[in-house]
């Protein structure tokens, strides 16, 4: 039985996400489907990114991840498929494979690349904005069935990379930006655990500004602090977060995705 995971920014409302799984189960009778997000923000490839190099690695082997954040959808833009490690991933070439791609690089995963150009594992009618429904999803049933990932098209060596917002080094500590506010309106940074050996050697020296608040000081976990106040802390993927103790640092701060953080001590 093979597990293929749903990640797209169609939300739940219109059917979309159903009529994926229906066409999977018509090719994959046996296959167990997982809905990684459909609340992805509406043609955010970045936000895609981010969520599917810290989500995939935690499935068993060879499953199977359709992610259809496809702004291109019907253009010049490749269908592509992907080996990554120990994960397969299927939806637009469109450097959603990003971050993903980056750790397996520096953690020398092996990767294979293929354009899915043969069309007999397409549904027979392709439409030009849907292609969630009627590539994807079809080959994603066919790669659970066993089909081998080789045959389902070209092999490629050029999959399309985001350029993505790296942390600066300052003379005492770090620059970033926010890249992702999630469902409780913590603010996640570029800025990483692996950047912080120093600062964590000392958190109580550390000092946090963003969005014209100044927080002094590292925690652990929200429950070091009272609800409602401001804290900097690691969050789980080991990105630097801004968080409100039962609230929304997010709407505290009035901060948006790109905007600018520091953290020295």
């Amino acid at each position: 039985m093979t597990v293929v995971s749903l990640m797209t920014d169609f939300g739940i409302k219109d059917g979309n996400v159903g009529v994926m799984k229906g066409v999977i189960w018509k090719i994959a009778p046996d296959a167990q489907i997982s809905d990684l997000s459909h609340m992805i923000q509406p043609q955010n490839i970045r936000e895609a990114a981010l969520i599917f190099a810290r989500s995939a690695p935690y499935f068993p082997e060879n499953s199977v991840h359709v992610v259809v954040v496809d702004p291109g959808v019907g253009t010049a833009r490749r269908p592509l498929a992907a080996k990554i490690g120990s994960q397969i991933y299927v939806g637009p070439d469109n450097g959603t494979i990003t971050l993903l791609l980056e750790r397996a690089e520096r953690e020398s995963w092996p990767l294979e690349f293929i354009a899915l150009d043969k069309p007999q594992f397409w549904l027979e009618d392709v439409s030009y904005v849907f292609h969630g429904r009627d590539i994807f999803a079809p080959v994603a049933g066919h790669l659970a069935r066993g089909v081998p990932l080789a045959d389902l098209g070209t092999r490629v060596l050029d999959p399309v990379r985001l350029t993505l917002p790296q942390p600066e080094q300052t003379a005492h500590g770090w620059y970033g930006e926010i890249i992702h506010i999630d469902h409780f309106g913590n603010l996640a940074s570029n800025i990483r655990v692996e950047n912080l050996p120093a600062a964590l050697t000392q958190m109580d020296n550390v000092i946090v500004q963003l969005g014209g608040a100044v927080i002094k000081g590292m925690v652990n976990t929200f429950g070091e602090r009272q609800p409602g106040e401001l804290v900097a802390l690691l969050g789980s993927t080991g990105n630097l977060i801004v968080s409100v103790v039962n609230g929304s640092a997010a709407e505290r701060l009035n901060i948006k995705v790109g905007e600018p953080i520091e953290i020295e001590w």
